[in-house]
């Protein structure tokens, strides 16, 4: 992908500094104190990696906690796939509504602070779940949790970006997503097992209490930061700054490809038990729970994105990820149950790679408001996923299982225009400012062309 200072042409130096490993920390205040942050190995990195993983976890086993239910929750309230599936695009939505003015008080208020207590009102919101009387009650509870949860995953990704060393950004938002992928695992499967024997309420009860426990470890194990500089919260200052970022092309492209990605997971997630559940397969709810044991492939390719960029670059990790889970949307075609589980394995380690590799070049790229930066690619993900439960269920009802895997390759088909329109771009870029490039060296030349 091009550089974010793309069309700059009166600084060709910059353009390529921030194309390279980490732009975002490549101000002199940042470099100057870079030795004091946290590295691989240093004092605090494995607890604040433990720590936000454990974040990671909550966030995902709340915020997805009926998702493998949703077969369930039809039947006890007597409504259709669309309708139970806003138990799920109600709480994505509310976070992607959220998660910009919830980052921007982590400018004011700090960002492990926020983090504490967006958990907080999240899980105490989560143990109220289970008594929900009606399906109405239901999506208007879970979308006080995603709102709730809206403070937490970009104020993690700009803790991260600036208290982890530039090296290890990658490596370190990875670990973070690893946990979202635990949690989505551990939540399904547990409320897939829970229901079966006691109902989806009790399940999502025990998600709840699952929950509450990761955030006390989470609030001991965090460091507080030593890095974060205190900035404005006023509505003139924060529209300057999202005005910023939505006119950075990179930026834009990358919060396009997280939600295209999303779009697709959503989808197939969210109507996967329905398509289980029926014939030929006809599983029962815990067998469906356990499927979801895929999601450990994706703790392995979010975990390996940051070995991935340094071998592929952006665009050619971003490729990989878009071409496995394209297979693996075509394989779950299939009405071998092999086939089907194969194709969600695809599936989850293309979307794991090409989030993290996404994610990770947003807090990259941002100068300045790396929190707002992040938000609005975490809105664009969660709308993504919001959109992809909603149509997914819509396409599933009218065409069944292929309508479903429709929707998901026109998604792919998108992060794929994306990603060759930035590389055309790049290339434009480079004939453009081919000397500036040259002036700075063959080391920093090299890494520009290979971005």
């Amino acid at each position: 992908m091009p550089s974010a200072s793309s069309g700059a042409a009166a600084d060709d130096s910059r353009a390529v500094a921030l194309d390279q490993s980490f732009p975002a920390a490549a101000s002199d205040s940042a470099s100057a104190s870079s030795d004091l942050r946290m590295a691989p190995g240093g004092p605090g990195f494995r607890r604040m990696s433990f720590a936000l993983f454990l974040a990671g976890v909550a966030t995902f086993a709340l915020l997805y906690s009926t998702q493998a239910l949703l077969p369930l929750v039809s039947g006890d309230f007597g409504v259709s796939a669309s309708t139970a599936s806003w138990t799920v695009s109600g709480a994505t939505g509310a976070l992607a509504l959220f998660v910009l003015p919830l980052s921007a008080l982590s400018e004011r208020f700090g960002r492990r602070t926020l983090m504490t207590v967006s958990l907080t009102v999240a899980v105490a919101v989560g143990l109220l779940v289970p008594f929900a009387p009606s399906i109405g009650a239901l999506i208007a509870l879970r979308a006080v949790q995603g709102a709730a949860l809206a403070g937490l995953p970009a104020s993690a990704m700009a803790y991260l970006a600036e208290e982890v060393r530039p090296k290890a950004l990658v490596g370190a938002i990875g670990m973070f997503v690893a946990g979202n992928s635990i949690g989505g695992m551990s939540g399904r499967i547990i409320t897939g097992w829970v229901a079966q024997v006691w109902g989806w309420r009790v399940a999502v009860g025990v998600v709840g209490v699952i929950a509450v426990l990761c955030a006390l470890a989470f609030r001991a194990l965090l460091p507080a930061p030593r890095h974060f500089t205190q900035g404005s919260v006023s509505p003139k200052s924060l529209a300057r700054t999202v005005r910023s970022h939505l006119s950075n092309p990179l930026l834009c492209r990358l919060y396009a490809i997280g939600a295209l990605f999303m779009t697709v997971f959503g989808a197939v997630y969210t109507v996967i038990g329905y398509r289980l559940t029926e014939a030929p397969f006809s599983l029962p709810q815990g067998v469906i729970g356990s499927i979801f044991l895929v999601y450990l492939v994706g703790t392995v390719s979010s975990a390996a994105a940051g070995k991935l960029v340094a071998r592929l670059g952006r665009r050619g990790a971003l490729y990989l990820a878009v071409g496995t889970t394209a297979a693996g949307l075509l394989l779950s075609l299939s009405d071998a149950l092999a086939a089907v589980l194969l194709g969600l394995v695809l599936i989850t380690a293309g979307f794991f790679a090409g989030h993290a590799v996404a994610s990770s070049s947003v807090s990259r790229t941002a100068e300045t408001g790396r929190a707002q930066a992040s938000a609005l690619y975490q809105s664009a993900y969660y709308l993504g996923s919001s959109a992809g439960a909603a149509l997914g269920a819509t396409a599933y009802r009218a065409g069944g299982w292929g309508g479903a895997v429709g929707l998901g390759l026109l998604a792919v088909l998108g992060v794929v225009s994306v990603t060759l329109y930035g590389s055309r771009a790049a290339r434009v870029e480079r004939v453009r400012h081919g000397q500036g490039v040259a002036a700075v060296g063959p080391v920093a030349r090299m890494a520009h062309i290979r971005r």
